[in-house]
C-alpha cells in the first residue's frame, strides 16, 4: 500500500558498516558451498580412479564436470564479494580519516581563536616598557651593592714602602722596649707609694744630716 500511494518507507537506511556486513555474509554463505562442491568433487574424482574406461567413467566425469562449473561460478562471486567488501572498507577507512580531519581542523579553529582572544588582550608596548624597568632597577640595585660592599682601601697616593718602613720602625721600637723591661725586674725598682709626700732618704743622706 504504501508503495502504490507513495508513501515514504520508514526503514533505516543502509549504512556502510551495514553493507560492508552483509556482504561478509554472502561472502561465508558461498565458502560453504565451495566446501561442499570440493567434497563432492573429491568423491568423484576417488571413484574415477578406480574405475576402468566405459559409459559408467563417462557419467561420473560429465558430473564431476558440471561439479566443477558450479564451483568456478560460486569462486567468480565470491571474488566480486570480496572485492566489494574491500572497496567499501576503503571507504570506510576514507571517511573516518575524514572525520578525524575535520576534528582536528575544528580543534586548530577553536585553539585559534582562543589564543586570539587571550593574545589579544596583551600588549607588547607595555611589556617592553615593564622588561626596560625591571633592567634599569637591576642596574640600580647592582649600583647599590657595589656601593655598601666597597672596601676602604689605602689611598693611591700613600706609599707602600714607606709604610712598610714605618711597621718595621714600630717593631724594633717595641722590641727595644721589651729588651729593657727584662734588664730590670719589677721588684728592683724603687717606687715610691703615693700616701708618701717625700721620698726616702739614702744611706749617705742619713750620715750627712746626723754629722
Amino acid at each position: 500500500m504504501n508503495r502504490l500511494f507513495g508513501a515514504k518507507s520508514s526503514a533505516p537506511k543502509p549504512n556502510l558498516g551495514s553493507a560492508i556486513k552483509n556482504v561478509d555474509e554472502r561472502v561465508e554463505s558461498i565458502d560453504v558451498k565451495l566446501a561442499a562442491l570440493n567434497a563432492e568433487l573429491q568423491g568423484y574424482q576417488t571413484k574415477l580412479s578406480k574405475m576402468r574406461d566405459g559409459p559408467g567413467k563417462t557419467a561420473i566425469k560429465q558430473k564431476a564436470l558440471k561439479v566443477l562449473q558450479r564451483r568456478k561460478m560460486y569462486e567468480g562471486q565470491r571474488d566480486q564479494l570480496q572485492q566489494q567488501s574491500w572497496n567499501m572498507e576503503q571507504a570506510g577507512m576514507m571517511q573516518d580519516n575524514l572525520k578525524n580531519v575535520m576534528t582536528t581542523v575544528d580543534a586548530m579553529k577553536q585553539t585559534n581563536k582562543s589564543l586570539k582572544q587571550q593574545y589579544g588582550k596583551i600588549n607588547i608596548d607595555k611589556i617592553e616598557r615593564m622588561q626596560d624597568e625591571m633592567a634599569d632597577l637591576m642596574d640600580v640595585g647592582n649600583d647599590i651593592q657595589e656601593s655598601i660592599s666597597r672596601s676602604y682601601d689605602i689611598p693611591d697616593d700613600v706609599d707602600e714602602a714607606e709604610l712598610d718602613a714605618e711597621l718595621e720602625a714600630l717593631g724594633d721600637e717595641v722590641e727595644f722596649e721589651n729588651m729593657g723591661a727584662e734588664s730590670t725586674p719589677s721588684f728592683m725598682v724603687d717606687e715610691v707609694p703615693q700616701f708618701i709626700d717625700e721620698a726616702p732618704q739614702t744611706t749617705g743622706q742619713v750620715k750627712e744630716a746626723a754629722g
